[in-house]
């Protein structure tokens, strides 16, 4: 097992993705190393946003990787692997399960968990990847600036524990990893495809100043999101260039 092989827990952290770079730069991080955290001050998320947890609740870690096998212009697969291990996992407990490209993890309309991926590349090589991953585990009530968060608890009536399910997660992860390091990428692009969010679906969207219909077709290998509108054109976006209407 190379994701999970090692566990430091911390009861508080400024922020797991922090802690995970910390020990980076260290040089004493050895691949599959997890941070986890049962509280973060400044939990970061997509786009500068702060990821929020109640303590104790969910789940809250990073995972460092030296995926040098892995060309920069293909750096996608990182997001594309760790979100597939949320929802392989999410699928032995939950039915309706989905990936809000780029990398949000969706429980029918509302979102199950997040993801933060921080490469580094020096030349040719992409040297390290911090991914850091919040969990909606046990945690029922959130504040109302979150859009529409929900919890396994929510959607199961039920508390789980969090240590079991962290290792239930983890073994998921580490097969999907050992699927890039084998080369078996077409698979992981292919499920990736087929496990977006409103896949073939026809619904609106927003891009700068105009709202249009349009419906997701696939992700191309560098990560851009290709959409179809009613007149028939596909149009490719990169992170940010589109916003979906819920």
């Amino acid at each position: 097992m190379i994701i999970g092989s090692e566990i430091i827990f911390l009861q508080s952290a400024e922020s797991t993705n922090t802690t995970a770079s910390e020990y980076l730069k260290s040089g004493k991080a050895r691949e599959g190393l997890v941070i986890r955290a049962a509280y973060q001050s400044s939990g970061k998320g997509q786009q500068g946003n702060r990821w929020e947890s109640e303590e104790g609740k969910n789940l809250l870690f990073s995972v460092i990787l030296f995926p040098t096998m892995v060309n920069p212009e293909d750096q996608f697969l990182i997001s594309g692997f760790i979100s597939l291990g949320i929802t392989d996992f999410l699928k032995t407990m939950i039915s309706d399960c989905k990936i809000k490209w780029p990398n949000d993890i969706y429980a029918g309309n509302d979102k199950i968990a997040g993801i933060l991926i921080e490469n580094s590349i020096s030349g040719r090589t992409l040297t390290s990847s911090v991914a850091g991953i919040g969990l909606n585990i046990n945690q029922a009530v959130f504040p109302d600036r979150i859009p529409n968060p929900v919890s396994l608890k929510v959607i199961t009536g039920k508390d789980h524990d969090t240590t079991g399910c962290l290792e239930g997660l983890l073994k998921c992860l580490d097969k999907r990893y050992k699927m890039v390091i084998t080369g078996d990428r077409d698979q992981i692009r292919n499920d990736y495809t087929g496990s977006l969010y409103r896949l073939n679906e026809w619904h609106e969207f927003r891009s700068g100043e105009e709202i249009f219909s349009g419906r997701i077709l696939s992700v191309g290998d560098s990560g851009l999101l290709m959409v179809e509108n009613k007149a028939g054109q596909t149009r490719e976006f990169a992170f940010k260039e589109i916003e979906f209407i819920l």
